[in-house]
């Protein structure tokens, strides 16, 4: 409508009027401004007709700008129809009655009007793919996405948005590779395609057009190959790199070092190789800079070349970097944070570290580190976090320590520090309620960031834990660790005075004695109780079963005894109960099945007795459970189906009996399953066909009776199998688990045979079902033929005898003979002692022939054809 006005101004003849029309058909130049006609010759030809041309002009400056508009509507109505939009704010919003340039999220350009200049929807669900007509959006100049819930690839025909300064589709689902054409957008200046699934390698002519271009995020994707090499050798305008969190490899291109301007650089959590380029270490903007989690080697620059004036967080923690921590960083006067853990540095703990005053973070563990800690360290008052943990640092703790009033992260684990623990880190007063609250400065309270975590495990810290009283002071502690160390005494009641906030309480692997104080039930927010390997005494007091908030309950190889506490139940939350290797005695309470977050029970080498609860194996989330070791004793329950999620059971070394329960069978995770050294009997179940995961089996010394299954030897993962010291029988299997089994395995079941190579006899030749058919009538038929034989010979015999003049009848009846008419098969094995060797009178090319005696007394001869059908 504005563009109409102006064309009926023109009406008029004067030539300011003319031009006003000119300006307005004739539009913007490149860099914004109006164009002018080239001269007085022109506007005398207009002049001529003004009229017409003007008319005609106008009705072409119409046609276009409603194209235009026409294209721009089509493109973002095939970008609302392939997203599925489940809030339905497109549905309502982009509707015909309104000008699309009133629309949600839509921007429409000043000089331009009808034409979308933006389009941003950040945060907005709308679940589904690009559309490729966004490329038609001619006039784009701001794409803003964000964590939409985009799925697919990025379309190729978003190169085609030449005015295009900003793309920003992070935290979605966008897959594929990242189209080429990116490369073409020369304008922009902001590309975020960071937090989505993008794969394949970096386009190697990605940047080269994009001269503009400020940021660059492809962070936390799937990308792989190498970094393409000349990919910032044309990015003067560069602020910020981030090609984090992928899978890239090889060497880092020396070209990162070319952006002048570079603030912002991380390529951690790669695979990237090979040495750092010198040259980034002389980058004079560089603020924060990460290599973390790559496989990057070799020394760091030293202080000739290594100048990083603006550096305030530097993080090159999980490389393989050697020699020293670079002293140059020493001049970085604005650093703030500083990991260089988890490499192979080595140095001493550096004292030129007490200069850099805004030092919140130093974590340098993990390290060829020696020598003791510095006490100027004390002069960092900002320091929140000091974690030198897996080094070789020795010497005392420094008192000076408990100077460090902010600090929130206190790890010097796994060292050879010795000596006590100074009182003064209970100076350390603020303990924050949350080790995180490093990152932002304050926790929730507005109370500056202090300890949270007090950790010294793994030293050969020794003496009695008398610093516990001055911990008191710290009353936002959340954790505790002096385990592994030579601490001895008991722990003091004090221990109930420390925080409330407490979540952790680490001492096992010590010489601590006595027993759990009552005065650890005050801590009501505890969760984790760790304090094996000690030499604990006592009962487990029915007061720590009021620490509902308990999760972990650890006091495994101490000396403690007494009954589990019925009350165990009151600790609804508890997930691992570690009781293992004490001497407990009684019987594991009934009540335990109420604790139904249990995933983890170890309660082996006890002397726990009477049955095993039934309501024990209802435990649907238990993993590993652990009963070896103990005097129960009676028979399993019937149903033990309730362990459906377990891995690892292991109820050897008692005194169980009756059969194993054929709900065993329905335990389809279990890999490790041990019953071994009891006294169960009948026959291993059917059931345990269904155990197809297991990996480990052993159901030695028992009494089980019956053949092994063959279907053991179908078993895929099945590696450990123990059957020994039973009254298996019958033939061993074959395949599977048996092609490597040992004797060791077998060994006790007298009536196992097969396996030559293990020792065992060969299994006898047994006829089959169908063979036996068959030989019975043979036999039949042989006897009959022989007992006819042997009576025509006889009548034979008589009637010569007969005629010369005869003897006596002999005697032997006929009649007799002719009565046996049928003989059972059992009764002929009868007769011959199964065919024994003993009972053969002769054998020829057509069988054997055994003397037999039946059951009347008779004695008959039975040739057998083929000895190979019995």
């Amino acid at each position: 409508m504005a563009s109409r006005s102006r064309i009926g101004i023109c009406s008029t003849t004067t030539t300011e009027a003319l031009y006003l029309s000119l300006v307005t058909l004739t539009g913007e130049g490149c860099n914004g401004r109006h164009k002018k006609l080239p001269g007085h010759a022109n506007i005398a030809v207009v002049l001529g007709n003004s009229t017409s041309v003007l008319a005609g002009a106008a009705s072409a400056a119409a046609d276009k700008a409603k194209n235009g508009s026409d294209t721009d509507l089509a493109a973002l109505l095939a970008f609302k129809n392939q997203v599925s939009d489940p809030l339905g704010i497109l549905a309502t919003n982009w509707t015909s009655s309104v000008s699309f340039c009133r629309w949600v999220g839509i921007s429409c350009s000043r000089r331009r009007r009808q034409r979308v200049a933006a389009l941003s929807l950040p945060d907005v669900p709308l679940q589904g793919e690009l559309s490729p007509h966004l490329g038609n959006l001619s006039f784009l100049s701001v794409l803003n996405l964000r964590n939409t819930g985009l799925t697919g690839p990025v379309p190729a025909d978003l190169g085609r948005l030449r005015r295009l300064r900003s793309l920003i589709l992070t935290a979605n689902s966008l897959s594929d590779a990242i189209p080429a054409t990116i490369g073409s957008l020369t304008r922009l200046e902001l590309l975020y395609l960071g937090n989505n699934s993008l794969s394949g390698q970096i386009p190697p002519r990605l940047l080269q057009n994009l001269s503009s271009l400020q940021a660059i995020s492809l962070v936390m994707n799937e990308l792989s190959g190498h970094i393409p090499p000349c990919m910032f050798n044309n990015t003067p305008s560069l602020v910020y790199i981030n090609l984090g969190n992928n899978s890239l490899s090889g060497p880092i291109p020396h070209g990162v070092a070319s952006p002048p301007l570079l603030e912002f650089l991380s390529l951690q959590k790669n695979q990237l190789s090979g040495l750092v380029p010198p040259a980034i270490y002389n980058m004079s903007k560089l603020q924060t800079f990460s290599l973390t989690s790559n496989n990057l080697t070799g020394p760091l620059p030293s202080n000739q070349s290594f100048n990083l004036p603006m550096l305030q967080w530097i993080g090159h923690d999980l490389n393989r970097f050697t020699g020293r921590i670079p002293s140059g960083l020493a001049a970085s006067r604005l650093l703030e944070f500083i990991s260089m853990s988890y490499n192979s540095f080595s140095d001493v703990v550096p004292t030129w570290l007490a200069q850099l005053q805004h030092l919140t973070t130093v974590s340098l563990g993990a390290n060829y580190l020696v020598g003791s800690i510095p006490a100027v360290l004390s002069n960092l008052t900002h320091l929140t976090q000091l974690s030198l943990p897996l080094c070789n640092l020795t010497g005392g703790i420094p008192k000076e320590l408990g100077q460090l009033q902010n600090l929130s992260f206190l790890h010097l684990g796994v060292n050879q520090l010795s000596g006590s623990i100074p009182p003064s880190l209970g100076n350390l007063s603020e303990l924050t309620a949350t080790q995180f609250s490093v990152w932002n400065g304050t926790d929730n309270t507005g109370k500056h960031p202090t300890l949270s975590l007090l950790s010294l495990t793994s030293n050969n810290l020794e003496g009695y834990l008398d610093f516990v009283p001055s911990l008191s002071n710290c009353g936002y502690l959340q954790l505790l660790d002096i385990s592994h160390n030579f601490f001895a005494g008991g722990l003091p009641d004090h221990v109930g005075n420390l925080s409330t906030e407490l979540l952790q309480l680490f001492a096992g692997h010590n010489s601590l004695t006595g027993g759990l104080p009552a005065a650890l039930s005050n801590l009501s927010s505890l969760e984790w109780v760790s304090v094996p390997n000690n030499l604990l005494k006592g009962a487990i007091l029915e007061s720590i079963t009021r620490m509902t908030s308990l999760m972990i309950l650890d006091v495994s190889s101490n000396e403690m005894s007494g009954p589990i506490p019925t009350q165990i139940a009151m600790l609804g939350n508890l997930q691992s109960l570690f009781l293992s290797t004490n001497q407990f005695f009684g019987s594991i309470p009934d009540s335990i099945g109420n604790l139904s977050m249990l995933y983890t029970i170890w309660l082996f080498g006890n002397q726990l007795n009477s049955t095993i609860p039934a309501s024990l194996f209802n435990l649907n989330e238990v993993v590993e459970l652990y009963l070896s070791d103990n005097l129960f004793i009676g028979t399993l329950p019937p149903d033990v189906s309730g362990l459906k999620l377990a891995d690892q059971i292991d109820i050897s070394y008692n005194f169980l009996h009756g059969s194993i329960p054929e709900s065993f069978g329905k335990l389809r995770m279990v890999t490790y399953l041990n019953l071994s050294h009891n006294s169960f009997e009948e026959s291993i179940p059917n059931s345990f066909q269904d155990l197809t995961s297991l990996a480990s089996l052993d159901l030695s010394s028992n009494n089980l009776s019956g053949t092994i299954p063959m279907y053991l030897s179908n078993f895929t993962y099945l590696k450990t199998l123990n059957l020994s010291f039973n009254k298996l029988e019958g033939r061993i299997p074959e395949g599977g688990v048996f092609l490597n089994i040992t004797s060791q395995s077998l060994i006790g079941n007298a009536g196992l045979c097969g396996a030559p190579r293990l020792g065992f006899l060969p299994c006898p030749r047994k006829s089959h079902s169908h063979n036996r058919r068959f030989m019975v009538p043979v036999l039949l038929a042989v006897t009959i033929a022989f007992l006819s034989s042997v009576l025509c010979g006889y009548l034979m015999i008589k009637r010569n005898l007969t005629k010369r003049g005869g003897i006596q009848a002999s005697v032997v009846d006929p009649n007799d003979l002719m009565s046996h008419r049928l003989v059972s098969y059992h009764e002929l094995i009868a007769a011959t002692n199964n065919f024994s060797d003993n009972n053969l009178l002769g054998a020829g090319s057509f069988g054997k022939v055994f003397k037999g005696q039946l059951s009347t007394g008779l004695v008959v001869a039975i040739k057998v054809l083929d000895m190979g059908l019995q």
